[in-house]
């Protein structure tokens, strides 16, 4: 470091805190070390007795904090998300929109193994909303080599290590399945809650259908919500290996490609994912659904949503964190369940 007036300080770098004290108003940090300063600084660093400053001597191949923590947030952000203010060589990442979060986990352990720099975010493979908070940037000394930096962007790859995937617009059909509902023995609570958590991702529902216990009935009503229009058809009620649970078989009969029947979640273990030939989605969701706050379902529908294909080795990951803990507070996604 070293000693300047301070007329002549203006773009370098603070070494130290700057105090003011003002007599029964105020005592505290007027500008903080690693501040650079600005020619309106200039009067208020007078008015507090500093005829001089010290001030860290420009390097060539040294960036500055803020210089620094600028090349991280464009290492991480993609063009669904923007940054904050530089503030004391921090940026945090805010999501423009509402989406699924994705990060390239391996890229983000290289970057933070470096040392002297650090990317903090949130889980991927999660919902976001527009305005949430993404992830944080910053290195850690004051100053840092250009290299290191270099060697950052390098690690990091050409793609951002985070990525937002806005929802898409989607229709959806629901098929309700059991004897009990068919004939009226019982009232369809199934059909409300699924429309409910639709609605949290604006889908239009075009209809509820209610089947009985008859395999193909329900495989030509799915068949039919596809014909549609349907982007993905949700089926409720018959998912237990119960003799009279047909719904597993009625989902086969149409075709699609059954990427697993169960999942390594509770609630949700009864869960069922088929993809049709052209792509569209049909699940089969275990009566858990109906009565616990968060399943199996929260966590395949933010994907679904974002037209992200759901594959037998992501269900199986979920095993680790799929364990909901029915907190009597519920503060999904911002909770382990699912992570």
């Amino acid at each position: 470091m070293k000693e300047i007036k301070t007329e002549n300080a203006v773009g370098h770098v603070l070494c130290h805190d700057i105090t003011q004290i003002i007599k029964d108003e105020k005592k505290g940090v007027l500008f903080k070390k690693g501040h650079i300063v600005k020619e309106e600084d200039i009067p208020l660093l007078l008015s507090v007795g500093k005829e001089h400053l010290y001030v860290w001597e420009k390097q060539e191949g040294v960036l500055h904090e803020n210089e620094a923590a600028e090349i991280l947030y464009r290492i991480c952000a993609d063009s669904h998300m923007h940054g904050s203010d530089i503030k004391e060589g921090k940026i945090e990442l805010i999501a423009d929109c509402d989406g699924l979060l994705k990060i390239r986990r391996d890229a983000l352990i290289a970057v933070n193994s470096l040392g002297e720099m650090m990317i903090a975010s949130r889980h991927g493979d999660f919902p976001v909303k527009k305005g949430d908070k993404l992830a944080g940037t910053r290195v850690i000394p004051l100053v840092i080599e250009k290299e290191k930096m270099k060697e950052a962007k390098k690690v990091a790859g050409s793609e951002p290590l985070l990525k937002l995937l806005p929802y898409k617009n989607k229709k959806a059909g629901i098929v309700t399945t059991g004897n009990e509902v068919f004939y009226g023995r019982i009232e369809d609570k199934f059909g409300p809650v699924i429309r409910e958590k639709l609605q949290e991702f604006g889908v239009e529902v075009l209809g509820q259908k209610i089947i009985g216990d008859n395999p193909d009935k329900i495989t030509e009503a799915i068949q039919e919500w596809l014909d549609q229009g349907a982007d993905f058809v949700v089926c409720t009620g018959g998912m237990s290996v119960d003799p009279d649970d047909t719904t597993p078989s009625a989902i086969k009969q149409t075709g699609a490609e059954v990427v697993s029947y169960g999942a390594p979640v509770l609630p949700g273990a009864m869960f069922l994912l088929a993809y049709t030939k052209d792509g569209k989605p049909i699940m089969g969701l275990p009566g858990c659904v109906m009565y616990a706050k968060r399943t199996i379902f929260d966590l395949v529908l933010p994907r679904v949503m974002a037209d992200v294909p759901v594959t037998k080795a992501d269900l199986a990951k979920m095993g680790a964190g799929g364990l909901c803990l029915n907190c009597p507070t519920c503060i999904f996604p911002n909770c382990g369940f699912g992570k």
